[in-house]
């Protein structure tokens, strides 16, 4: 699987330019994600091509940001180390398969509804704003919405992608008060088996021991890793 290109295209930048090979991205800010530098190959000139990246962010108000994959050019982490890149959110890409049924109820739907776009933001919202940009991103391209609700609220949330074979696992989220009862559990079962795919993976940041805990429980193993590097 080329994850690099699996994960930018189910978390698409609204805004995208290109240069020499690399993917410039925007989307106001919301998640390095969709806000960083997809740097895929080997541009002709290196030095030319981060400037060009640092120019286009500039031009944003934002800090200049590189996604470093699987597929980046051998060199680049370091160089850009040496320009004072520091290392954020290291983070691990698990694949899996096969899961059990839900143990709980999942409503499944096309579209995110206000309660789980409520849910997702107030657990993984990094920003006082955001959210409107956010479900842009979401709604880039088609995916399957999850929750579990009780008592008419949503309490616990995941975002599936279909893409080809495979689904990618997003938006992962619970309210703190619904944790440690398996909600997240049936939540992951319910996209799986709802995309249809021969495998899904998933991606969480390499700190998260908790999550990686209850992927593995399911299944899945750590395929691959990648991190950003911020100016």
């Amino acid at each position: 699987m080329d994850f690099d290109l699996l994960v930018h295209e189910a978390w698409p930048a609204y805004e995208q330019r290109t240069h020499d090979g690399w993917i410039l991205r925007y989307a106001g800010g919301v998640t390095k994600r969709a806000n960083s530098v997809l740097a895929l190959g080997r541009p002709a000139d290196l030095a030319g091509a981060i400037e060009a990246a640092e120019a286009f962010y500039a031009e944003k108000g934002q800090r200049s940001v590189f996604s470093v994959g699987v597929g980046a050019m051998p060199g680049l982490d370091g160089e850009l180390a040496a320009r004072g890149y520091g290392v954020v959110d290291p983070t691990v890409i698990m694949v899996g398969g096969g899961v059990p049924e839900p143990v709980h109820r999942v409503r499944v739907e096309e579209r995110p509804w206000p309660g789980w776009l409520e849910t997702w933001w107030a657990v993984d919202g990094r920003y006082a704003e955001g959210v409107e940009a956010a479900e842009r991103i979401c709604k880039g391209v088609p995916a399957l919405y999850a929750a579990v609700e009780e008592d008419g609220r949503t309490v616990a949330v995941g975002r599936g992608v279909p893409q080809g074979e495979t689904l990618g696992i997003y938006c992962m989220a619970t309210l703190p008060q619904a944790r440690r009862r398996g909600l997240a559990r049936s939540v992951l079962r319910a996209l799986v088996r709802g995309g249809g795919a021969r495998s899904a993976y998933l991606v969480t940041t390499a700190p998260n021991e908790a999550a990686q805990a209850l992927y593995r429980s399911e299944g899945f193993e750590v395929r691959a890793r990648y991190h950003y590097r911020v100016r």
